[in-house]
Order: structure tokens, then C-alpha cells, then sequence
């Protein structure tokens, strides 16, 4: 996917600063990987919501969309919690989370439409292999389109010997080009269809929140993304 400048410049609100350097990265490499890039508040407030959270209220994650959802302890082993909303934590993050779909709409011209996210916990031993977050395909066929991913790190005092790392690969590669620590604060944003990753085992409890931003790719009577 190309990005196109947008002649667009200023700032919309507080996050400017961080938002076009987001902007920036994905023109210039389809990916962009900021340290304590939240605001502190409301990574506080995630990281909060997070410690008070059981293993119990995360569900095994799968692969695949509606029919084709399966679960598979070879590829992945991670438990998620969708965000919907339900406290302040949840409802600032979504907020902060459109801020930032507004502003690369206006500067990339993007057409993002919607957003979903969830909590990621991955125990000791966990893992997510190789893989990438969409397809591209013709969109009667094909309607998982996610086009922008994000990722939110939210582990104080992460450690090498942790392990865990985002590995973030080139396309037509088979060793990754950057290896992301999961250290509090840290977002990683990239282009979901562009950049292969994948989550090295953990070896301590690790907490993420995983988020998409997508196109609107109604046909018909299908209405998609879902409302």
C-alpha cells in the first residue's frame, strides 16, 4: 500500500507530536515502534485494570474469522479479553485510540473506518508464530480488513531473559529485521498486510493490548466490519 502526504499540517490535539511521528514512519517504512509512546495516565490506568484481572477472564485465542475461527496451540498460545468499553480505562483507550485513527485519515488518507481491540496475555511459555494480521484479495472473498495493527506494551521492568520479543519481518525474509522489547509504555504500529511478525515465547507473565484499525468493506447485505 502507498501512503500519500497530506498537505495537511498543525496540531489536531495534545498527541500531535507522537501522531505524526506515526505518520512519518508508516510513509516512510510501513512501521513504526515508539518507547513510552501512551500517555502516562492512561497507560497507568490500563496497566491498573490489567493487575486486577484473573486468568480466568482471558479465553484461548484462535486463528482465522467466523466459520473459519479455530483454535491451535501450535500456532498461538495466548489468551485475550476484547475491549468494549465497559470502564473509564477501556472507554479512555478507545478514545485515545480514535484520536489517532482521525489523524492518519487525515494525513495518510487511509480511509480508516473502525477499530477493535483486546488485552493479550501470554504465561510463561506462550507464543504466537510467523504470520500476518491480513490478506490481500479481493474484498467479495476475502473480508478480513484489517489495514493498520497496533500494539501496546504494558510489563514494567522487562528484562532480555524475559524474551517475548515482537519479531518483526521484511516480506520475502526469513530472519526479522527488528526485535521489539515488551517493555511498558512501548506502541508498535504497522501495516497489517505488509509486515510479517510474531511473538517470541514469553518467559514470564506478558501483558499487551493487540489492536486493528479497519476499512469499511460492506457489499451488499454484508455488512463488514460488523456493527
Amino acid at each position: 500500500m502507498q501512503l500519500a502526504p497530506s498537505p495537511l499540517r498543525g496540531d489536531f490535539d495534545g498527541d500531535d507530536p507522537l501522531f505524526s511521528q506515526i505518520a512519518d514512519d508508516l510513509r516512510s517504512q510501513g512501521w513504526s515502534v515508539i518507547p513510552n509512546a501512551l500517555p502516562p495516565v492512561l497507560a497507568e490506568q490500563l496497566h491498573a485494570q490489567i493487575l486486577g484481572m484473573s486468568e480466568e477472564q482471558f479465553s484461548p485465542a484462535g486463528v482465522g474469522r467466523s466459520a473459519d475461527f479455530t483454535l491451535n496451540p501450535f500456532v498461538r498460545r495466548d489468551g485475550i479479553l476484547w475491549i468494549e468499553g465497559k470502564t473509564e480505562a477501556e472507554k479512555d483507550w478507545l478514545q485515545w485510540s480514535n484520536r489517532l485513527r482521525l489523524f492518519l485519515n487525515r494525513r495518510l488518507f487511509l480511509g480508516l473506518f473502525s477499530f477493535e481491540s483486546h488485552f493479550a496475555h501470554y504465561p510463561p511459555g506462550a507464543f504466537y508464530r510467523k504470520h500476518v494480521d491480513a490478506f490481500r484479495g479481493n474484498p467479495r472473498q476475502d473480508t478480513t480488513n484489517r489495514v493498520l495493527s497496533v500494539v501496546a506494551y504494558f510489563n514494567p521492568g522487562w528484562l532480555p531473559e524475559d524474551g517475548g520479543e515482537l519479531a518483526l519481518y521484511q516480506e520475502t525474509e526469513t530472519e526479522p529485521f527488528l526485535n521489539v522489547t515488551p517493555a511498558f509504555g512501548t506502541l508498535v504500529v504497522f501495516l497489517s498486510e505488509e509486515v510479517p511478525h510474531e511473538v517470541r515465547p514469553a518467559h514470564r507473565h506478558r501483558y499487551s493490548i493487540a489492536g486493528w484499525y479497519r476499512v469499511n468493506n460492506s457489499v451488499g447485505d454484508h455488512i463488514d466490519p460488523p456493527r
